[in-house]
């Protein structure tokens, strides 16, 4: 595995030699020591990704799409290793590893390698005697600072739209999940990417993710994480004008109405609480379920997340490996005696699991807890395998329920009537809403939110115009000279 900075086409130490553990969830155990990128490595990065982008701007689209679709198809020849690379360092299980994060990531390398010839310009209708062309062009070198939760599949969401659009790039991935970022560069490189599009420099927020804020010739910074991280880093980018990217948290609401199929969305309410152990931001996290079917629905999820297999993420049979950091499961148990305080009442889970061979991972089982809809522990993202339940009466209820929370990134429902459907759909405050489904991702679709989940947008053409500027030319086809003075320069006449 590859454990050094990537900057300027090469492998290379840090700087100053630092390095830092990346640790493996399932036993706490050491899986590498990993170059710690700082400011100066930073300043290396961005230079080589400066140097770099006059080429690579000017390179046909085409062949930049090309690199891109032989990035995918090398992702897919590395399948195997590079889902237990991900799974060694998250604790994803290798079944969503392999089956999920994988093809979802070279899905997106296509996808963009697909786009990078087809996002095409416009010609304004302007005033007789004038042609008015708009370009996009790309805004030169973009920082990307990158989440642990889904690290492989954030790389082709951020680097995808970036490369296309001609842009070159520097990513910060995250200290606690750097391996499988490091790899894709080292596939880029294998592929022929040129030296310099792509620099990885995995280190601390507040020494490389802040010089890459800071840093003047740094045109975007693109986030994915906290909500408190984001408002510091909008902050910080003002003092440079930098455009901003933010894809922050979420707290999902995911309503049943009475003439759901319960079925499906039972499977549909597991798949998005406790797929990636709850690790996503656009979990459902809040369960709002009609007082009609509530007791018969909680029944069967209550008996299904109680049957879900935690074990070795290793393990082709596990269905929910541990949480990625024992930080983080610290947060995710402080919100378990926080509900408790709120008179919360635990229908499942809420505990580590008895099973002696798990004591020493960061595990937990998955929870669900039913409280008030003003509770903590029901407004606060909690980002784990934690739900909570409300139940509502009317339509009316449950809107205002599902709204009652700052944030506005996703979230779904669950009936049969069209009609309801749209309205709900429609009166959601969420930049994405499912219905009769939950947590579905393509990457032709617009990813973002609302509210305290952010602003800007991942895939689709959206992200393309994220990573590009418009420049309007204007043409004087009749080459004459305009009315405004009409007079001979020369002065004769």
């Amino acid at each position: 595995m590859q454990t050094r900075l990537f900057i300027g086409g090469e492998f290379v130490d840090a700087a100053d030699g630092a390095t830092f553990e990346t640790v493996d969830p399932h036993d706490g155990s050491v899986l590498a020591n990993v170059a710690e990128a700082k400011e100066q490595d930073v300043d290396r990065a961005v230079a080589a990704a400066k140097r770099a982008f006059p080429a690579w701007s000017r390179m046909a689209a085409a062949e930049r799409g090309r690199l891109l679709l032989k990035l995918a198809d090398a992702i897919e020849a590395d399948a195997e290793n590079l889902a237990m690379l991900e799974t060694r360092d998250t604790g994803h299980p290798v079944r969503d590893t392999l089956g999920l994060d994988v093809p979802r990531t070279a899905a997106t390398f296509r996808y963009f390698g697909g786009m990078a010839d087809k996002f095409q310009g416009s010609v304004v209708p302007v005033e007789q005697g004038f042609l008015d062309y708009v370009v996009p062009e790309p805004l030169g070198v973009v920082g990307q600072i990158v989440p642990w939760n889904f690290p492989v599949m954030f790389t082709s969401w951020k680097m995808g739209p970036a490369l296309a659009a001609g842009n070159c790039l520097v990513m910060k991935p995250s200290e606690i999940t750097p391996l499988s970022a490091l790899r894709v560069a080292e596939l880029a490189a294998e592929v022929g990417f040129p030296p310099g599009v792509i620099n990885m420099v995995p280190g601390y927020g507040t020494t490389a993710g802040q010089r890459l804020v800071d840093h003047r010739d740094i045109a975007k910074i693109s986030f994915t994480g906290s909500t408190n991280v984001g408002k510091m880093i909008a902050k910080g980018a003002a003092e440079t004008l930098k455009q901003v990217h933010l894809e922050l948290g979420g707290k999902g609401a995911n309503i049943v109405f009475e003439d759901a199929n319960i079925a499906a969305a039972v499977n549909g309410t597991a798949f998005g609480i406790f797929h990636n152990q709850g690790q996503a931001c656009i979990a459902a996290s809040r369960l709002i379920v009609h007082e009609s079917v509530k007791d018969e629905f909680m029944d069967h999820l209550v008996w299904l997340a109680k049957s879900i297999r935690l074990g070795d993420p290793k393990e082709r049979a596990t269905e929910m490996g541990p949480l990625t950091s024992l930080t983080h499961l610290d947060r995710v148990k402080s919100y378990l005696g926080l509900a408790d305080s709120e008179g919360g009442s635990v229908l499942a889970g809420g505990k580590a699991p008895d099973a002696p061979e798990l004591a020493s991972g960061y595990y937990i089982e998955p929870t669900i807890v039913e409280t008030r809809p003003e509770a903590r522990a029901a407004q606060e993202e909690v980002f784990g395998p934690f739900m909570v339940v409300h139940t509502f009466k009317t339509d009316e209820d449950a809107l205002r329920i599902a709204n009652s929370v700052e944030y506005g990134l996703g979230g779904g429902l669950w009936t049969k009537d069209l009609s309801r459907a749209h309205k709900v759909a429609r009166d959601l405050r969420a930049g994405m809403v499912w219905v009769n489904s939950y947590k579905r991702v393509n990457p032709g679709s617009p990813f973002g939110g609302m509210g305290v989940s952010g602003y800007g947008r991942e895939m689709g053409f959206e992200a393309m115009r994220e990573y590009t500027e418009p420049k309007a030319t204007w043409i004087n086809v009749d080459a004459a000279l305009p009315a405004y003075y009409p007079r001979d320069p020369r002065g004769n006449g």
